[in-house]
């Protein structure tokens, strides 16, 4: 038996920037793979485990980016 994945919200900050990895439809919308600040994906996106934290940044990229 496989293991489930299950994520919770409070995981996140609420300002951070998340990864989406699949698309996550639910009746409020559809939501596309990509980056989100983890306020704007709804609930049921994190219960299914399809959301993930990015890997810090660093070097010179890290500069650039803030």
């Amino acid at each position: 038996m496989a293991i489930e994945r299950r994520l919770s919200r409070s995981m996140f900050a609420e300002a951070e920037v998340v990864e989406l990895r699949q698309v996550c439809m639910t009746p409020s919308g559809l939501f596309e793979p990509g980056k989100y600040i983890a306020g704007q994906l709804p609930d049921a996106a994190f219960e299914m485990g399809l959301v993930e934290k990015l890997p810090p940044v660093r070097g010179k990229s890290e500069e650039k980016e803030t």
